[in-house]
Formats: C-alpha cells, structure tokens, sequence
C-alpha cells in the first residue's frame, strides 16, 4: 500500500501559483505548466484543483485565456485547508471488510482504533493549520 501524494500535488501547485501568478497580468496559469513543476500529468493536476476549486481556494477560468489562479493570499491558506480540500478520506482506514463480531477483539477492536486514529488525524491537522503556502513559498525560496 502507498500514501496518497494529493496533498503534496496541491500543495506544490499552490505554492508554484504564489510564485508565478502574481507575475502574470492576468493573474492566471494552466494546468499544463503546473504540471511541468510537478512533474506529472497534467490531468492529475486539474483533478487536485477541481477539490481545491470546490474548497474555495482556487478559481478557474474558462475560454480564451483558460486557467487557474489561487482564490485567496497565500498567507491566508494554510497546509490544513489544503489537506481537508483534497484528502476525503481517514488519514487511517479501518479494516476493509468488518472482523468476526463473535471474537471479542474483532468486535471491541474498531471504536478503539477509529478514536485513536481521530485523534492523531486532528493532531496531524492541527500542525498543517500553523503552516501557509506562503509560509512553504518562503522556505523553498530560501
């Protein structure tokens, strides 16, 4: 099994959008250069700016001139906003199928598992909330 890579995706397609956008008049890029920064496809980049278009944290723009900008300052967006926008699922799932409910552990074990691993998702959540796009921007510029 392998961790998801959206919330990096996003993150280096916000912080590259901090970067370039406020160099464009118009404010916009494409998904295509973005994806040139990644490293990827540019349709992995557009499905990861659809959940952070629908998060309020980018706008797209259709038509002639056709591309992305970031909603708001890159002060204003932080790692957490980024990780709730893109990553639908538990940050640990439970089981795939349910344990035997005639077992005592397989019965007892699922609400002592989920409650520990909510809380160290909102942990984990807490640490993207002290940290901005602006504030990733910075130190990879440094």
């Amino acid at each position: 099994m392998s961790g998801s890579s959206r919330m990096t995706v996003a993150t280096h397609a916000l912080t590259w959008m901090a970067l370039v956008c406020p160099k464009r008049d118009d404010g916009i890029v494409t998904s295509e250069e973005i994806a040139v920064s990644i490293g990827t496809n540019p349709v992995v980049v557009r499905r990861v700016l659809g959940g952070l278009r629908e998060a309020g944290l980018v706008v797209s723009q259709r038509g002639r001139g056709a591309g992305w900008r970031p909603a708001r300052p890159p002060e204003s967006i932080t790692l957490r906003d980024v990780y709730l926008a893109v990553e639908p699922e538990p940050l640990i799932a439970l089981h795939a199928s349910p344990p035997n409910p005639r077992c005592v552990v397989g019965r007892g074990i699922p609400p002592v598992l989920r409650a520990a691993y909510d809380r160290a998702e909102e942990s984990m959540k807490a640490e993207l909330a002290a940290v901005t796009v602006a504030d990733v921007l910075g130190e990879t510029l440094a």
